[in-house]
């Protein structure tokens, strides 16, 4: 029975890909020590962020939940929205494969804003995988994956509360209502709200710093389980509206909307997502098992930016057949199925109708041998036909060997292939007196191709003792060849974007050196250089990628009290992280007030957060953000005249608030 309870839980909870038994076990080990956990089993470069982790900084949303982890770059994506967007590798977001329990959650309509839709209370831990991901999950995965985990109903408490509110006039409510219906039926409530009332503008540029928002999010969950039977399901429904004002401080959207007496935007969405998993374990063969997934959703976007006008709406269906079973013995294992995804896009740009209906339907099979001491592997591939993209094939693989004792060296390499949605992934743009220009080939993605990249890595890892305290220190490096990708070309002009197909090269180089040691008991390092070498052929020759810095050195600093008695306890943690000089978008043809060097300076920008802990039900955080108050000394090009010709709100590569302090409290009925 213990053999079918894993097995269930391991399929549908976090690892229906290429997570084997065994090293699932592993980490559940030493989740108990660490909230940060990277095994020496897992055949894949997977790093585990635990419940706890998220709990290092005020993670309002999974956007914000990776600013203590060195694996993830985040940056601002413009100087209105406040919108967090995420790196893996040197590239953005769009090249990841992000996913909700296994389920492609944040793509299309939803990339610029999508990882700020799922509260991070709501999480109960992340992987994120780099390189290559599982055939399992898809073909679109490129530099690597994020899998979010959210709290079981079988799991949660009955009752949780969250409450924030920081110096930006940014407030937030989560409460998780949960209720054991009977031994086999579990639910939970969980409901989120957010605003932001007050207008701030620290740099005088006469903009909001951060937008004027209103967010209601409510989601239910009911889990079935049958151990005896072998049966595990869940069933999701989930609503969400999020609106967003932000442009000048004296915009009335009731009288100035598509006016030229103030500039303004709002970005208002809504959101509907029901999902269903189904997982059943073969009661006569414990290692033989069957899940089944389906989503559908609805995202509809409404916006406008100054006088440009853009609205969305996707409706997506997503099914996955996926089936477990071995070979012989545990140690030759496989997973096949079958998967169909449709997504229905309505995308106007101002008067221009881009709406288009994509569908694909995909076979996979993925093999896992693993001999329990020192090697495994993962050799999976697909094939696919897709109405725009055609039929194809995605090979991937993933090598893990151990040398000797707390050393581990992998390696993993796969194909990738991705239709870019090139307005819903570059929207800051709109936000600025760029035009757009398609420089189409008659492809069939907005006149596009599809894109394709091989990504390659090797990493190595090494425990070690040293005064009797453990550390860690490894390597890994990443690159990705496109063979072609659609280019945003910002170097042609300051007045206009082009988008067309690559010619030439386009390459990521990312190498990440780490070193992670427990200096006293309780008080832990994490520190991490990483070197990215990016560049793509331009119309204007070969560049830099922009707005990607170099060299970025990560550290963190954590300690933690000895918990009393009466479960009273201090947390402290504190976040460093420097960014070398970026390469800015071209403005060399600008009046001298509205031109922009060649490169950023480098800056540093500093996080830290204080816990008090009073029981195990009770705690309060206060915290800072930025609290070295460095900020973007031009944030907005041509602020002045928001309807000139030279305006740009994009070419952001550091903060624009400048220091933000916050505080909230933790309370819990168990």
């Amino acid at each position: 029975m213990k053999k079918q309870i894993s097995i269930l839980l391991l399929l549908l909870f976090c690892s229906i890909n290429f997570y084997s038994q065994d090293t699932l076990k592993e980490i559940k080990v030493q989740s108990s020590q660490k909230s940060l956990q990277k095994s020496l089993k897992l055949t894949a470069n997977t790093t585990l962020l635990s419940s706890k982790e998220l709990l290092k900084a005020a993670c309002c949303n999974l956007a914000e939940s990776f600013e203590t982890n060195p694996s993830i770059d985040v940056n601002f994506s413009d100087a209105l929205t406040g919108t967090k967007q995420i790196k893996m590798l040197g590239l953005t977001s769009p090249y990841l494969m992000i996913t909700e329990e296994n389920i492609p959650s944040v793509r299309g309509a939803s990339q610029a804003y999508g990882l700020s839709f799922t509260p991070g209370t709501w999480v109960e831990s992340i992987q994120i995988t780099k390189g290559a991901g599982s055939v399992v999950n898809g073909y679109e995965s490129i530099s690597g994956q994020i899998n979010t985990e959210l709290i079981k109903p079988i799991k949660d408490i009955p009752f949780f509360l969250n409450a924030y509110g920081s110096s930006d006039s940014r407030f937030e409510l989560n409460t998780h209502f949960n209720r054991k219906i009977s031994d086999k039926w579990a639910t939970s409530l969980f409901v989120h709200g957010n605003t932001r009332v007050s207008k701030n503008d620290m740099n005088n540029d006469g903009f909001l710093d951060n937008p004027l928002a209103n967010q209601v999010n409510i989601l239910n969950r009911w889990q079935y389980t049958d151990f005896q039977k072998g049966f595990v399901s869940f069933v999701n429904f989930r609503y969400m509206n999020d609106k967003k004002q932000t442009g000048e401080l004296n915009f009335d959207p009731k009288q100035d909307k598509f006016t030229m007496n103030y500039w303004g935007s709002e970005i208002n969405t809504e959101r509907i997502d029901i999902s269903t998993k189904v997982g059943y374990v073969f009661k006569d063969f414990p290692f033989q098992s069957i899940g089944f997934q389906n989503a559908f959703n609805s995202h509809n976007q409404e916006s406008y930016f100054g006088l440009n006008q853009y609205n969305i709406k996707q409706q997506s269906y997503y099914s996955n057949l996926i089936f477990n079973s071995i070979i012989n013995n545990t140690m030759h294992k496989f997973a096949t199925g079958f998967n169909f995804m449709y997504d229905k896009y309505e995308e106007f740009v101002n008067v221009a109708d881009y709406s288009r209906t994509d569908n694909s339907v995909g076979a996979f099979f993925e093999y896992t041998y693993d001999n329990t001491n020192n090697f495994s592997l993962v050799l999976g591939g697909r094939v696919d036909n897709h109405n725009r993209l055609g039929t194809f094939l995605t090979p991937r693989l993933h090598l893990r060997y151990n040398p000797w004792e707390k050393g581990v060296l992998r390696f993993s390499t796969g194909r990738g292939k991705r239709s870019a949605n090139i307005f819903a992934e570059n929207q800051q743009l709109f936000a600025s007196s760029r035009m757009f220009d398609i420089l189409n080939t008659n492809g069939k993605i907005y006149g596009l191709n599809p894109e394709i990249a091989w990504n390659y890595g090797l990493s190595f890892s090494q425990g070690f003792k040293l005064f009797n305290r453990s550390g860690d220190v490894g390597f890994d490096f990443y690159k990705t060849n496109f063979q072609n990708q659609v280019i945003v070309d910002l170097y042609q002009s300051p007045q206009q974007v082009l988008f067309y197909n690559l010619n030439g090269k386009s390459f990521a180089n990312s190498l990440q050196v780490e070193f992670n040691y427990e200096l006293a008991r309780h008080f832990n390092l994490r520190s991490a250089y990483k070197y990215y070498d990016i560049q793509t052929n331009y119309l204007s020759g070969n560049q830099e990628r922009p707005l990607q810095a170099k060299h970025r050195f990560f550290g963190n600093l954590g300690y933690e009290t000895q918990v009393t008695e009466k479960g009273k306890q201090w947390k402290f943690d504190f976040t460093l992280n420097w960014l070398g000089e970026q390469k800015l978008p071209n403005t060399a043809s600008n009046p001298a007030i509205d031109k922009l060097p060649e490169y950023s300076p480098s800056f540093y920008v500093m996080n830290m957060q204080v816990t008090r802990v009073f029981s195990s039900i009770f705690e309060v955080y206060v915290g800072g953000e930025n609290i070295g108050n460095y900020k973007q000394q031009k944030a907005i090009v041509g602020s002045d005249n928001p309807f000139g010709t030279t305006f740009d709100t994009s070419i952001i590569y550091a903060p624009v608030f400048g220091q933000m302090y916050y505080a909230g409290l933790r309370y819990k009925i168990k």
